[in-house]
This record gives structure tokens, C-alpha cells and sequence, in this order.
């Protein structure tokens, strides 16, 4: 009987791709001379532990941001997409845009929020716009889809997190309208739970789109990812791109089918 694939994820950089699984990360980069340099390890946080509904989504959310810092000092040379100078001017403008439109008078709670939740996709827009993360975001959907599925795929992914755009905007939408009746002196707090909120909601929302992709809902939810995956998020890549994606698949699946042999 064949051995059932790993549930993997990944993040397209700058220059590589980062994979994870449960257990294990690994990250390979192409360096500005050509040179492929790959590092891996086991995580030392793991959402997969988490089994409350309402904690998985955020769990995962703190998964990566303690992932991330791991790798930055094991591949000192990895380019986050989100550390371009544009990309944090997006975000200046994303948040100037959400105050502004919550402190409208001409919008409605609805509306408000609705601003509110595009502003804050601003910066991930502008990040999938360089052509190199674009392409990596590729390569890294192909070798994860290839190895899931045991046959060549194409760039677009099933479980690409572009795919939360829908049940996210409106999680964030209601839980922020709902935020903004309490009382002035918590409302900061409201709209901190209310995030926290939709992440979770969102999350489980996603999860049952990925184990019905055939119901006309999670079609409909799905919608506005794939189009951002296909016209925006992702590219061909090139064959030595997709060498690097291989490379960090093939050192994160070693860690892990090595980790039941930890002391």
C-alpha cells in the first residue's frame, strides 16, 4: 500500500521557497552569484498540536511567525517578501485608508469594514507583484502539488492561502462591525478579538472548502483566490527555480520522515 503523502506547506520568498510540514521546516535560496544554499530543522513550535477550532486558525498564524526568525538565522541570505520598502509603504497606506474609512461619515458599519478589510490585503498585493516572488510562489505550488499528488501539477494550488481572501474579508467585516458597538473604551480590544475572531473562523471555513471543493459554496468562496493565484500571485517558473523548490522539499521531507527516530 502506498505510503500516504505529508501535509505540507510552503511560502514563496524573494529568492526561494520555504516548506513545511507538522515536525520540520527546510528553506532553499538562490544567492545573487547562483549558488543554491538549503537549510532545515525541526520546529520548535507546532500547531498541528492544537486541536480547539478556535485556536487552530490562530496557532497556525503564530506557527509562522516563530518560523520565520528560525530560518532568518539558519539561511542568514533569505529575502522575506515583506521587507521591501514598498511593501511597508503599503502597509503605511493600508492603515492610514482603514482609519480614514472607519472615521467616515458618509459610509455605512458595512462599507466601512469592507474598506477596512481590502486596505489591509493592500500589502500582500504589492508583495505578489515582483515577478521573481511570483515565480517562486509557483515553483513552490508545482513541487508540493507534484509530490501530494503524484503527478506533474500546475502552479495553482488547492490549499494556497490565497484561498482565505473570501471567507477572511467577510469574517473580518462582520466580526469588526460587530467590534465597533462596544463601548469606546474597549473597542481597540473588540477589534483585536474580532481579527483573532475571523483568523479562526476563517480557518475552519477553509478547511471544510478543502474537504468539499466539489460543493457550489466553498466554489463560490474559492473563487476570488484561484483568480488571485492565476492573474496575480503566481508565474511559470524556470527551471532553476524549481530546482530550489525541489531542494527544500526534498530536505524538509528527510526531517521529517526522520522524526519518529528523535530521542
Amino acid at each position: 500500500m502506498a505510503e500516504e503523502p505529508i501535509r505540507l506547506g510552503g511560502m514563496a520568498l524573494a529568492n526561494g521557497v520555504l516548506v513545511h510540514g507538522p515536525n520540520a521546516w527546510a528553506c532553499a535560496i538562490r544567492l545573487p552569484d547562483g549558488s543554491l544554499r538549503v537549510a532545515s530543522d525541526h520546529k520548535r513550535y507546532r500547531s498541528s498540536r492544537v486541536r480547539n477550532p478556535l485556536l487552530r486558525g490562530p496557532a497556525r498564524l503564530a506557527e509562522a511567525i516563530v518560523l520565520l526568525p528560525q530560518v532568518r538565522r539558519r539561511l542568514p541570505g533569505t529575502k522575506l517578501p515583506f521587507e521591501r520598502p514598498r511593501v511597508l509603504t503599503s502597509m503605511i497606506a493600508g492603515a492610514a485608508v482603514t482609519q480614514f474609512a472607519r472615521g467616515s461619515r458618509r459610509l455605512g458599519p458595512a462599507a466601512k469594514e469592507l474598506v477596512a478589510a481590502f486596505a489591509s490585503l493592500a500589502p500582500a498585493v504589492v508583495a505578489l507583484r515582483s515577478s521573481e516572488l511570483a515565480a517562486y510562489h509557483g515553483a513552490e505550488h508545482i513541487t508540493i502539488g507534484t509530490y501530494e499528488h503524484g503527478e506533474a501539477r500546475e502552479k495553482e494550488h488547492e490549499r494556497c492561502g490565497s484561498h482565505l481572501v473570501g471567507p477572511l474579508l467577510g469574517t473580518l467585516a462582520i466580526g469588526n462591525i460587530l467590534a465597533s458597538r462596544a463601548p469606546a473604551q474597549f473597542r481597540l480590544a473588540a477589534r483585536g478579538l474580532a481579527s483573532l475572531g475571523a483568523v479562526a473562523a476563517s480557518s475552519e471555513i477553509f478547511a471544510w472548502m478543502v474537504r468539499n471543493p466539489d460543493h457550489p459554496l466553498s466554489k463560490a468562496l474559492a473563487k476570488p483566490g484561484h483568480e488571485i493565484q492565476h492573474r496575480l500571485a503566481t508565474a511559470e517558473p524556470t527551471p532553476e527555480q524549481l530546482e530550489v523548490a525541489e531542494a527544500a522539499l526534498a530536505a524538509c521531507l528527510e526531517l521529517e520522515h526522520g522524526y519518529g527516530d528523535r530521542d
